[in-house]
């Protein structure tokens, strides 16, 4: 009795130290000292929340019965941080961009912020996370039993209270507590994440410190240790490769899509640039909880008596040893996994059930809500009150119904191979822009009918009839849920996921092929796919100042008069309207639809800001014709662009023309300038000589042929210089080609003479 309630004394006193340590946090946030909250170190230890009870207690007796497979689990998510950062770095981008709640806000905003996929994502993720909330509850409980057991007078006491209810009770206040502080589900719960991070020290340190006294206090050493591994069962290296393959590739899946991973990958994410440093510190975070995992369970089927519960061999071991200090801390480290996982699940779980089941259903009673009377933040807080509460009450359900004896890896297995049925829509949507909504929806359908059929209802002891498990429903042999189609022979747990798997993919591939995405889809499918050269919101709205002011009173019934006041203002400046509401231009309704989506989720934000703007909304079907009208005025302006450039060309070339006639024009008056003067020269001597012949007597048969021969030269050369004259090219060049021929030169001067001697004859005609 005296052991038990120390161990009670001890786990209330851990967990005041957990509130004070997320109540300081929060309060450093708050008053800007939390530098060292954004620090890469903490995002890294957050994601350990991977590291539940299951790979905590559940490893080692994973190890006990299935030998070194357990490995499986601690690879999955190794090469997803070592080999798809850049995927990780992708999602990211887009949460931090897009303003992503959660994953099942991801997958919708994706398909055209589409309200009904939504709540498929919801209501799947909460159904797949039931069973591993289940079993943390379970852990817990048999943590309190190990303990009980070692004392007799504490077994009646356990028989007496339900441990379960009062963790699922105690986990509910903690995160409702730090959980809901925060309208905004895009801002990081720093009391919460910091709390996960002390958590996430604990429970490595508890299992490194079994693991130390398992190899140096018991088996006494190294050497010893290897001999032991070696002679037992789990020693002999038995690897079933396909059933290696399929758990590594489930856990990798499960990385990505479990809500508690989405929420401390994506959501928390401060800085991509933790990402670098998480790429490799997170798998030496695995290894070294995986280091001690085989000399835990090969000393723990030394020492404990045939029947006894693998999965407590981390409690039971130093408690047959008298160790119950070191069973102590093994205890804290297994309470801080179990917590931990519950915490983020139930705030991730809540905000999904808060944004894209709540509101909605609230929009549609209020007729219009997002201006109605109601306050609106109070319903989303309670709503993700209420949330949390319920999440916890279904993972305590289970846990009843169930009976609380499955080993935890087995279902921890199971909710994994519910939640990966959302990686065809998630990785098709981040990659493809050709994904569709209805292919989505289609292919989680299928996978979610699929899983729980083949493998979620057969956990149960009385979920399917003995008669479907053994001979299919109605007889149908083909139909049996581990037998799907007539394949015997296969693993359970990998038939369902292959099955399921296969054919969600097969379905959301055709589907998509098919089908025809909505225009929001395409544009949703352009900002997803090129994100990182792509930024903002792609819908556009248009309105006035009263939907400004409606605007305001709804932000401010979701955000708080402060913050959207703050934001108007900043947009009013923006706008150079300082003083005065902004203009809802679609830059600014894209800012607060992004706003407002951290608190209510992208679907939800959409819709109320659709419902402000009513009618004076522009659909995406007219804002794709405008982008098309205006495509085809781009192209008649480009067009115009062109004929105005090929005019000015002409105008060039015609200015160009221009100047070279008017050069012609000053060339042309030059040369009849100077060709009027030599052409005065032989008409002068034709006339003079003609007079003479005309008017003479007498004259000398010697002087008439001289005469005439002077006249028949200078007839020439005047027909020369006409020809010339009449030449286009001369007019062209300004110059007259010169002919050239060897001569004389006192034959042309005598010629010269000749031609103008007439001035000085006796019987020239007296003027």
């Amino acid at each position: 009795m005296a052991t038990l309630n120390i161990l009670i004394a001890v786990c209330l006193t851990y967990v005041a130290l957990l509130f004070v340590v997320a109540f300081m946090a929060e309060r450093a946030a708050l008053q800007g000292r939390g530098n060292w909250l954004r620090s890469p170190w903490i995002y890294t230890l957050s994601l350990s929340v991977y590291c539940t009870a299951w790979t905590f207690y559940g490893a080692v007796g994973y190890a006990a019965r299935s030998g070194l497979e357990f490995v499986t689990i601690y690879l999955g998510p190794s090469l997803v941080m070592v080999g798809w950062w850049w995927a990780l770095r992708k999602m990211v981008r887009i949460g931090r961009t897009q303003r992503i709640t959660s994953v099942a806000d991801l997958i919708s905003s994706r398909y055209g912020k589409s309200g009904l996929l939504a709540v498929c994502v919801t209501l799947l993720a909460v159904v797949g996370i039931t069973p591993y909330i289940s079993l943390q509850l379970q852990s817990v409980t048999l943590s309190f039993s190990s303990f009980a057991t070692s004392d007799p007078d504490s077994v009646g006491l356990m028989e007496s209270y339900d441990t379960a209810l009062w963790v699922a009770i105690g986990l509910a206040l903690f995160t409702i507590l730090f959980g809901t502080r925060n309208l905004d589900a895009n801002e990081r719960h720093h009391g919460v994440v910091m709390a996960i991070a002390v958590e996430a020290v604990v429970k490595l340190c508890a299992l490194i410190a079994v693991g130390v006294f398992v190899v140096w206090g018991v088996a006494g050493g190294i050497g010893p240790m290897m001999e032991r591994i070696d002679a037992s069962e789990i020693g002999t290296w038995q690897m079933d490769g396909g059933r290696w393959v399929g758990l590594t590739f489930l856990s990798a899946a499960a990385f990505l899509t479990l809500p508690r991973m989405f929420q401390v990958l994506v959501v928390e994410n401060e800085d991509e640039r933790h990402l670098r440093t998480a790429a490799w510190a997170f798998p030496t975070y695995l290894m070294l909880m995986s280091l001690f995992v085989v000399p835990i369970a090969v000393v723990g089927l030394d020492l404990m008596p045939a029947g006894s519960n693998p999965d407590q061999f981390v409690l039971t071991v130093p408690l047959t040893q008298g160790q119950e200090g070191l069973a102590m801390l093994s205890f804290l480290g297994g309470f801080s996994s179990a917590t931990s996982m519950v915490i983020v699940a139930a705030i991730a779980l809540s905000t999904m059930v808060s944004n894209h089941i709540v509101m909605p259903i609230f929009l549609r009673l209020t007729q219009g809500g997002a201006g109605g009377p109601s306050d609106v933040r109070h319903v989303v807080i309670m709503a993700r009150r209420l949330s949390i509460g319920l999440v916890l009450a279904l993972g305590y359900l289970y846990y009843k119904i169930s009976g609380g004896g499955t080993a935890l890896a087995a279902i921890g297995l199971v909710s994994f191979a519910g939640l990966a049925q959302l990686l065809p829509a998630m990785m098709g949507g981040i990659f493809w822009r050709g994904a569709t909504r209805n292919g989505a929806f289609a292919g989680l359908v299928v996978g979610f009918v699929l899983w729980t059929y083949c493998l979620l209802l057969p956990q149960f002891g009385n979920g399917l009839p003995l008669s479907v498990l053994e001979q299919g429903p109605w007889g149908i042999g083909w139909l049996r849920p581990q037998a799907l189609f007539g394949i015997e022979g296969v693993d359970p747990l990998l038939h369902a996921v292959m099955w399921s798997l296969s054919l969600n993919t097969a379905c959301f591939v055709l589907v998509s092929l098919v089908s025809f995405p909505s225009p929001l889809e395409r544009l949703q499918g352009a900002q997803f796919v090129n994100i990182f050269e792509r930024s903002g919101n792609p819908q556009s709205w248009k309105g006035g100042i009263a939907q400004s002011e409606d605007l305001m009173i709804m932000a401010q019934r979701i955000l708080g008069p402060a913050e959207v006041q703050a934001f108007f203002q900043s947009e009013a400046s923006r706008q150079g309207l300082a003083g005065f509401l902004p203009e809802p231009s679609p830059d600014f309704l894209a800012r607060l639809e992004r706003e407002l989506s951290g608190a209510v989720g992208g679907a939800t934000a959409h819709a109320m800001v659709a419902q402000i703007m009513g009618a004076a909304s522009v659909s995406v079907e007219d804002l794709l014709a405008v982008a098309d009208e205006t495509a085809q005025m781009m192209e008649y302006s480009s067009q115009l662009e062109a004929k105005s450039n090929e005019l000015t060309r002409t105008a060039r070339q015609l200015r160009a023309a221009n100047d070279k006639l008017t050069q012609l024009s000053v060339q042309k008056d030059a040369f009849l300038s100077q060709i009027s003067h030599e052409l005065r020269t032989p008409m002068t001597s034709i006339r003079a000589f003609s007079e003479i012949l005309r008017d003479a007597e007498g004259l000398k048969p010697e002087d008439l042929t001289r005469y005439a021969s002077i006249i028949h030269a200078e007839a020439i050369r005047l027909t020369r210089l006409l020809d010339d004259l009449l030449d286009l090219s001369v007019l062209e060049n300004g110059q007259v080609s010169l002919n050239l021929r060897d001569g004389r030169l006192s034959d042309v001067i005598s010629h010269a003479i000749a031609a103008a001697g007439s001035d000085m004859h006796p019987l020239r005609v007296r003027r």
